[in-house]
């Protein structure tokens, strides 16, 4: 008898590997009639971390409504494995269902804080009278403490905000906020929000501010956030030109890890089919 999905969440971390293998036995031993849940276990990479990697953060706007698989999304941010992970358009179900994939698959355990600014029954389905809520959310290795929710004065055309949390990256407590600024040709809202952003993170002397920015690296609305941190990319700067990675597949970076009194040792911006805009991550120097 093949084991059943949900048992594999007791395994051990360095176990994932064969719990993933175990899942996909189970499909081909049960065929059609297996559970939705085996019915999309994609195995990981072979040069696929095995456990979580302490200092390592992302960001990922995982697309909403897009009709991708949880279970593929999982299998995205099981490959690398960060510690601290920002989701925007994030419906609360689906990041539930990635994170028991996460747990369940790979072994990788991960407490979760939610940022929802609205609840839409065309992004996140549910009852009519009752629409999934829709918004930010952070996952992280280590317990996360003083979560805040902000809906900004003005979203735009669709309401938008930031959520902010304090974990440990580095031995070292750090505040973690994730945004999702107005859609673009909206720049004078964005700049609006990026204002209430700043003047949070300027209170702060570690920080890490993740998300999907909706603005080039040159835009004047991030002339805030620039003021008082670093992109993770030490080749990117507000007057960069040609050497600011793209984020997005129009081949315009919108996706950022700023960094406050936090230092880079590497990067990367890693397309997936998964969403209509790349992962991004980066491993801090734990000092």
């Amino acid at each position: 008898m093949c084991v059943h999905i949900e048992e594999a969440s007791v395994i051990g971390r360095g176990t994932r590997l064969f719990a993933g293998a175990m899942a996909v036995v189970c499909l081909v031993l049960v065929g059609p009639s297996a559970s939705s849940s085996a019915l999309f276990v994609r195995p990981l990479p072979v040069d696929a971390v095995r456990d979580v990697v302490p200092n390592r953060v992302m960001t990922w706007n995982i697309c909403n409504p897009c009709g991708e698989s949880n279970a593929d999304r999982a299998a995205e941010i099981a490959t690398y494995a960060p510690q601290v992970i920002g989701l925007q358009e994030a419906c609360v179900r689906d990041v539930e269902r990635i994170r028991d994939y996460l747990e369940s698959l790979y072994g990788l355990v991960y407490h979760v804080e939610y940022g929802m600014v609205l609840r839409n029954w065309g992004r996140c389905g549910g009852a009519p009278w009752s629409p999934g809520a829709f918004g930010q959310a952070v996952l992280s290795a280590a317990p996360m403490t003083d979560r805040v929710s902000v809906e900004y004065p003005d979203g735009g055309s669709e309401d938008r905000g930031y959520m902010a949390v304090t974990t440990v990256v580095g031995d070292r407590p750090v505040r973690v906020f994730n945004t999702h600024l107005a859609q673009r040709r909206q720049e004078a809202v964005r700049a609006d929000q990026t204002g209430v952003l700043a003047a949070e993170v300027a209170r702060q002397d570690r920080a890490i501010v993740l998300g999907d920015f909706n603005a080039v690296p040159g835009a004047a609305e991030l002339a805030r956030i620039w003021a008082l941190a670093a992109d993770t990319d030490p080749q990117c700067h507000p007057s960069s030109v040609g050497t600011c990675k793209p984020t997005t597949d129009w081949d315009r970076k919108f996706d950022y890890v700023f960094l406050r009194g936090i230092a880079a040792l590497t990067h990367r911006v890693q397309p997936t089919p998964y969403s209509d805009h790349h992962l991004l991550y980066t491993d801090l120097d734990p000092t």
